[in-house]
């Protein structure tokens, strides 16, 4: 009689170690480099009198708002879910609209106007790409409760001082100045005014925006039917009528003058004369004699291609360009472009608090310039050095390991106990996989004796290169010291200081 064949076990299942689409891992080096460059862009902001805050990385969805990215509605440029009392929530997409909900929600206690900046990740549910990710880093600084245009002038200079304190020379970059009531004016003079066309009006914004990654006869394509990009995407367009469009152009290519003021007096010249028109024109005046006044005139220049994308600006708008050119993905010679940008928005915390709250501010995108000063050489490689490793001879030791690290720690040099089971060859091999300078022996030998062994493992390693056999390593012993227990602090430091400035 024959047995049953068993039934095969299903194997356990195993998630695929994979990072989600559009996001990445950081490690150590860029981690450090980071926090060096934050720490310059708050020593900036500090100077110009902004006080940090943080808000929380998720928000209601309805603080959000029309203000999606993409359309005005969860889980649309967002990524949404909904709590336990079936509202829904969203990860903030910028830092902005959550900063209008703290200021309305603590409106009466606050110094008006408000200064303050803040950096953190956002996030976007949007298609990813090369070099474009659906959570990304930014740093912003924001004044809140004043219509001066001395503030957005303000925001101008803050955004220079800071690519310079970053080691981007002058000349490298141009801060580009635009005012959105002029678009707005030229809106309504080809009939997309009015609320029931701001969809509309977002689609030419956002047109508008890619005038320097498609060129004008794809903003042109994208004004009317659409456009189809390299990967065959079909994006709609605004559906304006070849004069409409014209209109548009003529405004994103008025030229610019030897001057700020004779870029506005250009731009008087090829629009309409309409009252909406005129303030824009006025406060594009005023932020050009503030910056020329201040010494600020040759690095800040207003252009009328700057619009923003994002539908809550409702005057001054701003960009950081770099001037400078690199290779992209499929090695072709481009301008950097834009680092950061930012603008008026009067009307966010007005959503809230229903009275007028002017608003004015400036967001660095980090992961782009943090890019843009690896290009420049301007990233400093890691300076922290690996720690030294002490190595566990005799498990039944392990207080006296750790006190030997202790000691090390306490002298300001970085060290750790191996915490693994392995023997001493591995013990080895996880000290130069951590990049350390040395490692620390106490067998029972060097215990008897009071002594400890350092291996200097960078020299070691050097020396491994240039021996030939066993017996010519073992005469050698290359980079090895032993010395007294006491002297433990000393000989580390002796030797970490052949490596470190």
């Amino acid at each position: 009689m024959t047995k049953p064949e068993k039934a095969p076990v299903p194997k356990a299942h195993r998630p695929k170690a994979r990072v989600a689409k559009g996001f990445r891992d950081v490690e150590a080096q860029e981690i450090r480099a980071l926090k060096r460059m934050l720490a310059t862009i708050e020593q900036v902001y500090e100077l110009y009198g902004f006080d940090p805050v943080e808000t929380p990385t998720i928000e209601y969805t309805d603080a959000l708002g029309k203000f999606l990215p993409d359309q005005d509605r969860p889980n649309e440029g967002v990524f949404s879910f909904q709590d336990d009392d079936e509202q829904w929530l969203s990860l903030r997409y910028d830092l902005t609209a959550p900063l209008a909900r703290y200021v309305a929600e603590n409106y009466d206690r606050l110094p008006k106007p408000y200064r303050s900046y803040r950096a953190g990740w956002v996030y976007r549910n949007e298609k990813p790409g090369p070099g474009r990710f659906r959570q990304f880093m930014q740093f912003d600084a924001d004044t809140v409760g004043t219509d001066n245009p001395a503030a957005d002038a303000e925001i101008c200079m803050l955004a220079a001082d800071t690519l310079e304190k970053l080691g981007i020379p002058r000349g490298a970059y141009v801060i580009r100045v635009n005012n959105r009531k002029v678009l707005d004016g030229v809106m309504e003079a080809i009939g997309l005014g009015g609320d029931e066309n701001a969809g509309r009006r977002l689609t030419v914004l956002r047109a508008i925006d890619k005038l320097d990654k498609i060129g004008i006869e794809g903003v042109r394509d994208l004004l009317g039917k659409g456009r189809m990009d390299p990967s065959g995407d079909f994006t709609p367009g605004a559906g304006l009528d070849p004069a409409a469009s014209d209109s548009i152009l003529a405004f994103v290519n008025a030229t610019s003058g030897a001057t700020n003021a004779a870029t506005v007096e250009n731009l008087r010249q090829v629009l309409a004369n309409n009252p909406v028109t005129a303030e824009g024109l006025e406060e594009l005046s005023a932020i050009a004699a503030h910056v020329d006044e201040s010494g600020y005139g040759d690095r800040v220049r207003i252009d009328p291609s700057v619009v923003r994308g994002l539908e809550y600006y409702t005057g001054f708008v701003v960009e950081a360009e770099l001037t400078f050119d690199m290779r992209n993905e499929d090695g072709e010679l481009v301008r950097f472009g834009s680092v950061g940008g930012g603008g008026r928005y009067d009307g966010l915390v007005e959503r809230f608090r229903g009275e007028k709250v002017p608003a004015t501010g400036f967001s660095i995108g980090v992961s782009r310039l943090y890019a843009a000063l690896k290009h420049l050489g301007q990233i400093e490689e890691d300076t922290v050095a690996a720690p030294v490793v002490v190595l566990v001879m005799d498990k039944g030791r392990v207080g006296d390991y750790q006190a030997m690290v202790r000691e090390l720690r306490d002298a300001g040099i970085r060290a750790e106990m191996y915490l693994g089971t392995s023997g001493m060859k591995a013990q080895m091999k996880y000290a130069d996989r951590r990049g350390a300078a040395c490692a620390v022996i106490q067998g029972s030998d060097e215990l008897a004796a009071g002594e400890v062994q350092i291996k200097d493992l960078i020299a070691g390693a050097e020396a491994s290169r240039a021996i030939e056999n066993r017996d010519e390593w073992r005469e050698a012993r290359p980079a090895q010291v032993t010395v007294k227990r006491g002297e433990l602090v000393t000989a580390v430091r002796d030797i970490l200081g052949r490596y470190t400035p």
